[in-house]
């Protein structure tokens, strides 16, 4: 039997990890929760399997057992694919972390939702190496994408320590983030654009978006205590003024830093704020 073979064959022995709340799975629709399914149920549903990576978060190849992440969505959902692909994706980590997707892309063939490192499962245990600058573990769950084009972690959702999957419709979810009142075809809502592909994951504006960061505009909007050429300096490359989780985005254009400043100092005057986070 071969390692992947007999990598495949380790996932019919692991156990529940605990109890079925420790790797049960959301899917909500718009805040209400559809359905929630155990490891156990997605095993018993899903295809099984032993995915070969290279991974962008641990920079190496790495070996996951998995499920096809498109399975997992029609079983979450109970619909088919191609009506799936329609629709638009939240996907939601326990450390507060989201990252929105298009259900085109999400329904892409190469998606898998991994349960377990192979290299750290043993004698019917499910093991992780421990992920990123803040060695987590990754568990209970993690997005992972098989094909070399796939392996853009700011283009493809690549969350760990995945808790739930969502259907949003992004307006109603996060209104508090649209610049409104301002012509969709201004520097503001480009750089709306460019806030939500790039930093919403990590980053929310007036109390909505990812937790793991600042707010970008309550109490005070990024662009009121910082100085435009720092902020823009800053996101470009976080870690020539501190060693952060933030990542680099040298890919932004000069253009499109300037429509994110653009799409801040309009949020300024847009301000909702809910308080300190609970």
């Amino acid at each position: 039997m071969t390692a992947l073979r007999a990598a495949v064959a380790a996932c019919l022995l692991i156990p529940a990890l605990g109890s079925a709340a420790t790797t049960e799975i959301r899917f909500l629709r718009d805040g209400a929760v559809v359905k929630r399914v155990d490891l156990e149920t997605l095993k018993k549903k899903c295809e099984l399997a032993a995915v070969v990576i290279e991974d962008p978060y641990y920079k190496k190849k790495k070996t996951f057992l998995a499920l096809p992440l498109k399975q997992v969505l029609a079983l979450g959902f109970e619909r088919k694919p191609a009506e799936l692909a329609r629709e638009d994706f939240l996907f939601e980590a326990l450390d507060g972390y989201v990252k929105p997707a298009a259900g085109a892309r999400v329904l892409e063939d190469g998606g898998y939702l991994a349960f377990a490192d192979a290299d750290r499962t043993h004698d019917g245990q499910p093991g992780w190496e421990p992920i990123d600058r803040r060695q987590l573990d990754p568990g209970p769950y993690y997005i992972v994408w098989s094909k070399p084009d796939q392996s853009d972690a700011k283009g493809y959702p690549w969350p760990y320590q995945l808790a739930a999957i969502e259907i949003v419709h992004f307006e109603k979810k996060y209104p508090f983030t649209l610049p409104g009142g301002v012509a969709e075809d201004s520097p503001a809502w480009r750089g709306f654009r460019t806030f939500r592909e790039q930093c919403i994951s990590c980053h929310s504006v007036n109390g909505q978006g990812g937790k793991i960061g600042p707010d970008l505009n309550v109490p005070k909007s990024i662009v009121e205590y910082r100085p435009i050429d720092q902020v823009k300096a800053y996101i470009r490359d976080p870690e020539t003024f501190r060693y952060s989780s933030m990542p680099a985005h040298h890919e932004l254009s000069d253009a499109q830093l300037d429509e994110l400043i653009a799409y801040f100092s309009t949020m300024k005057t847009r301000k909702h704020d809910p308080g300190p986070p609970k």
